[in-house]
């Protein structure tokens, strides 16, 4: 059966991308995108959109029936560094958009639900190098701290309800096609940006603070393999690992100056950086490629040669 989907902050940056995918593998019809104001106008004319309220359970619900949708990806959120300046507005947003979409599948509106969890539920007690998928959770930041309540509630939704919802703890991601929207991994796509416009580039992140990585086309690839295996391949239900590549601002930088040398950079900490030093420096995913045959496709290199590539195009 064809999936009628719904994406509930297809303006963002990992929605957006995650819209015309799913469009192009469903259908423009089949694919109903969504977020609270038409700030992305590519997303907004390339199909069926609407103003949906991720916090306002009606909003949400009315455009499952309106749509006769079966599948919703959850991809509103506030990340990281926004939600330390806004913590009570992350925690309504996060929670309450989760509580809302795992309701209407309990109450069977909808048949199988995503949610994207992160690396930010780890903390400074969790083992950083390969971090196992079952270890010490104890999150830092409020954005960290909604993550692993919501795959708490994932699971005990599961359990108890029966509910099809499905995780990945997302890395920092990076994308040619959409800016970063306020995370503590966001050096990782300015950088490009400002190698070629202005040849230099002033890190937030110390030279030496390493973390785990994910191309956008990887990101989005796991997502879509994830809601398409089979229902009995989902062994955890809480969210899986995933991992491709981890490396430093000054391994990014290098990489960069073997196509732009006279590229130079330089390094002013922020709050960020006290963030970036509870996340884990490598991930153990094993599960997610045993259970469901995950695996990445861009290291270093051939992400810093396709950010490169592309944004001198545009």
């Amino acid at each position: 059966m064809t999936p009628k989907i719904l994406i509930i902050g297809a303006c963002g940056q990992i929605g957006s991308e995650l819209t015309f995918k799913l469009r192009e593998l469903h259908g423009n019809d089949n694919v109903i995108a969504s977020d609270i104001n038409y700030n992305n106008l590519s997303v907004v004319n390339s199909g069926t959109f609407e103003i949906v309220d991720a916090q306002d359970y009606a909003s949400v619900k009315d455009c499952v029936e309106k749509h006769d949708i079966n599948t919703i990806y959850l991809m509103a959120a506030m990340l990281s560094a926004t939600g330390e300046k806004y913590p009570m507005k992350a925690w309504d947003l996060n929670m309450n958009s989760l509580f809302h979409v795992l309701n209407l599948a309990k109450e069977g509106f909808i048949k199988k639900v995503f949610w994207p969890s992160s690396i930010a539920v780890f903390g400074p007690t969790t083992p950083k190098d390969n971090t196992p998928q079952h270890t010490i959770v104890e999150p830092s930041t409020v954005y960290g701290i909604t993550k692993q309540v919501g795959e708490r509630w994932c699971e005990y939704y599961h359990k108890n309800y029966g509910v099809d919802v499905r995780s990945i703890r997302y890395p920092g991601i990076i994308s040619w096609k959409t800016l970063p929207g306020g995370g503590t991994t966001d050096y990782a796509v300015e950088i490009y940006h400002e190698a070629l416009k202005n040849n230099t580039y002033e890190c937030f992140l110390s030279e030496d603070t390493k973390l785990p990585m994910m191309f956008m086309d990887d990101a989005i690839k796991a997502t879509v393999d994830i809601m398409h295996a089979n229902n009995s391949a989902i062994k955890i239900r809480s969210s899986y690992n995933l991992a491709a590549v981890s490396f430093t601002p000054k391994e990014m930088f290098k990489a960069i100056q073997k196509h732009i040398p006279d590229f130079t950079i330089t390094y002013k900490t922020d709050y960020r950086q006290d963030i970036a030093d509870t996340w884990p420096k490598s991930i153990d995913d094993s599960h997610a490629r045993n259970d469901w045959n995950w695996e990445h496709s861009f290291d270093l290199d051939a992400i810093t040669k396709e950010m490169l590539d592309n944004l001198s195009k545009s």
